[in-house]
């Protein structure tokens, strides 16, 4: 997997994404060089072809990003791909359609748009079918074997068989309910694909307990024979873009690489949440008055709704949204909200859907108590109690909460106590890799969470 913005891809999806790139760009180069013939190379260079095809290629590539083209495990089959795909392709031509109408110096060339696309629509189809079929070959993924048992080996084990672009094959292991009897087997498993070569690729230790038997010289021979041996808990952040709280022990935080936060970055992380907030205000301006007027006609209430939420190293401040549930929504005390909550007025629903309720943190974050990007801020009195049910809850603290985060949009819509933990593995991952690129990454992801109605609140 490779590293970009402190978050890991698989290496082949970013050939996939590289390899359309070039699709996408060649298909109207083609179509440029068979219908304007020589005079190409005016439209190309002189006329700024070559930039119009670059911005294709972008648009392109971002509409495949919002349909989960680069996402397989957001995707139920084969046929899924397809189908995304002509949707794709499109919306696409109704883009470009519109554009050269409103903006006919935007066209290459009589026809070069029409023919490009069609073009593509055989060139896309065909290469991710055989991209599927490439991808598929036992040559092209690795032999992996689940040292373990119980819930961890076989969350493991389900993790890779979901991920087909992770290019791992789990070839044995992962026994539910080890026993003594059992770790003997794991041994005697590790020996035979020793010889007479390893005949595996990677070990991946998921052992509920390591003070157990550890079959420590089997896997020592494999890894002076070639072979990865990998902790399950590194495998599973490289994957889900999640820190496993299973498994995660204090020594995990003191020796890991990870959690620095420093002055340094804080303060450029600062800047560009003053900036993109000071932007984002000024572009909902125009748009407050109106938010204002719908709020007073749909429910009696303020029009603002004000609560006590926890900050930076614990310190409280008061969050400012817009009102979206009913005045009396907490007449009987501290409630959790829900997904579908019955106490949100209709018109909370749609605000709460498209983020328009969180407009008015902007001015949290000009304020120093919120950031851009960060962890969503808890009220007191639930972080009291998922302190003492959750552990390392409170590491969310080490740095200002956000309006938008890595959790909202990894994860979906939490209200219980397990999917707090789910929100958490999140946020440590976000903590542990901090850094400006992966705030930038998480705007551009909020972005398609709101459009497509998707992440945590």
């Amino acid at each position: 997997m490779i590293r970009l913005l402190n978050v890991y891809y698989p290496t082949r999806t970013l050939l996939l994404l590289l390899c359309e790139a070039l699709l996408v760009s060649g298909s109207f180069l083609l179509a440029a060089v068979c219908l304007l013939g020589p005079d190409a190379y005016i439209a190309l260079v002189y006329e700024n072809g070559i930039l119009k095809i670059a911005g294709i290629t972008v648009v392109t590539l971002l509409l495949s990003h919002y349909f989960d083209l680069y996402e397989p495990q957001r995707i139920s089959g084969r046929w899924e791909i397809y189908f995304r795909l002509l949707l794709l392709l499109s919306v696409l031509s109704f883009i470009l359609a519109g554009l050269v109408y409103f903006f006919p110096d935007l066209d290459i060339g009589p026809n070069v748009l029409v023919l490009g696309v069609s073009i593509l629509v055989v060139a896309l189809v065909l290469w991710r079918w055989m991209y599927e079929w490439i991808i598929g070959l036992s040559v092209f993924r690795e032999r992996v074997y689940v040292l373990g048992g119980g819930k961890r080996a076989r969350d493991v084990a389900e993790t890779l068989r979901a991920r087909r672009d992770a290019g791992m094959e789990v070839v044995g292991g992962n026994s539910e309910g080890a026993s003594g009897g059992e770790f003997e087997r794991f041994a005697a498993d590790l020996r035979a694909f020793a010889k007479p070569k390893p005949s595996i690729d990677r070990v991946i230790v998921a052992m509920e307990d390591r003070r157990r038997s550890m079959p420590v010289r089997e896997l020592l021979d494999l890894r002076l024979r070639g072979v990865v041996i990998e902790d399950a808990s590194a495998v599973m952040e490289r994957l889900l873009g999640k820190l496993p709280l299973d498994g995660l022990n204090p020594s995990s935080l003191i020796f890991t690489h990870g959690f620095n936060v420093k002055a340094s970055q804080q303060i450029l992380r600062r800047l560009v949440s003053i900036t993109a907030s000071f932007i984002l205000l000024t572009i909902c301006l125009p748009f407050i008055p109106f938010i204002i007027l719908a709020v007073r006609l749909s429910s009696p209430g303020p029009i603002f709704f004000r609560q006590t939420r926890v900050g930076l190293r614990g310190r409280p401040f008061s969050v400012i949204k817009f009102r979206t549930m009913r005045q009396d929504a907490e007449a009987t005390g501290a409630v959790w909200a829900t997904k579908n909550d019955p106490r949100v007025t209709p018109l909370g629903r749609f605000m709460r859907r498209t983020r328009l309720d969180e407009i008015p943190q902007l001015w949290n974050v000009l304020r120093g108590e919120m950031g851009f990007v960060g962890p969503r801020p808890e009220r007191p009195e639930f972080v009291q109690w998922l302190s003492g049910e959750i552990p390392f809850y409170e590491l969310r603290h080490l740095i200002r909460p956000g309006i938008t985060g890595w959790a909202q949009v990894r994860y979906h819509y939490g209200a219980s106590l397990e999917e707090t933990k789910q929100k958490l593995e999140y946020d440590l991952y976000y903590v542990k890799h901090l850094s400006l690129g992966l705030d930038l990454l998480i705007m551009f992801e909020t972005v398609k969470t709101i459009l497509l109605r998707r992440g945590a609140q």
